[in-house]
């Protein structure tokens, strides 16, 4: 079961073949990096990408960033190549595109294991129907952290156009976000594609918070600071969630069921909530280094 404490408001894809790109990466102020063996990668240059993405990795210059690397899928003439380099080297986890089934999990925890990597973690793509219907046993993956969604490819699948608002592709988070939950796992929201379009993307970031998305994959460094802020608890938050901790332990020093905060009743669940709120403003104080 992963930390939900753990801010992961902005976990940016860096094409692993781009050495200046990578450099750059050691001063975004993101919560997590996904250097990319994947999509933004030509066939002529995966060596190239996976020779300099465990070289990143091994640098030990991103600082506190949670460092992840998208592989090939197996099934790939990159994928075992990439998971045998991937766990090599002390990386948070290894995302998982395309991920269909448990069996196709299970092989790349082999894998991993076989590299000597039995402690790296996966995160699970969910982008094609197949995975949106068998999402439940997907999440509930032993190795299985975080799962996230790949709205592009997904759009594809379904033939649905990529809309401002994604209203046509909203029913299709359902799934996702309730197995993660019941998986006691993180969930990501897709990507943004129009790197100018500031508003949509802010109204976007709007839209995945109140969804229940932990954070928001990235594809330009100039979206990480309005993820970082909409997934970030306010100050007024942070002092609400402060007072209800604080009336719920005086009520249960004196033996009080029933709690009022600013006129409105206390339950377990708003505790639950504040605890988290406040779980992830110290998280958050830690200071990254460049």
């Amino acid at each position: 079961m992963t930390d939900l404490g753990r801010p992961r408001r902005s976990v940016l894809y860096m094409p692993a073949a781009n050495a200046r790109a990578l450099a750059k990466a050691r001063a975004i102020p993101c919560d997590g990096i996904i250097f990319d063996l994947e999509d933004a990668v030509a066939p002529d240059a995966k060596e190239l990408a996976r020779e300099q993405a465990v070289a990143a990795v091994r640098s030990g210059a991103y600082g506190r960033r949670e460092l992840t690397v998208r592989c090939n899928a197996l099934s790939t003439p990159w994928g075992a190549d990439d998971l045998a380099a991937a766990g090599a080297v002390a990386l948070s986890a290894v995302v998982i595109p395309k991920v269909q089934t448990v069996a196709e999990l299970d092989a790349v925890a082999a894998a991993l294991d076989d590299a000597g990597a039995g402690g790296t973690a996966i995160w699970a793509m969910v982008e094609t129907p197949t995975a949106i219907l068998d999402v439940r046993a997907i999440a509930a993956h032993e190795r299985v952290e975080v799962l996230v969604m790949g709205t592009n490819d997904l759009a594809r699948e379904l033939r649905a156009p990529l809309l401002r608002g994604r209203a046509n592709l909203l029913g299709y988070f359902v799934a996702p976000l309730l197995a993660a939950r019941e998986a006691g796992i993180a969930i990501l929201d897709g990507v943004y594609n129009d790197v100018r379009d500031a508003d949509g993307f802010a109204a976007e970031c709007r839209q995945g918070v109140e969804l229940g998305f932990d954070g928001k994959t990235l594809v330009h460094p100039s979206q990480v600071e309005p993820a970082n802020a909409a997934w970030s608890p306010t100050p007024e938050e942070v002092e609400q969630a402060e007072r209800v901790v604080e009336a719920w332990t005086v009520a249960e020093a004196e033996g009080r069921g029933v709690v009022t905060v600013d006129g409105t009743m206390i339950e377990h669940l708003h505790v639950a909530m504040a605890r988290r709120t406040l779980a992830l403003s110290g998280a958050l104080r830690v200071p990254r280094t460049p």
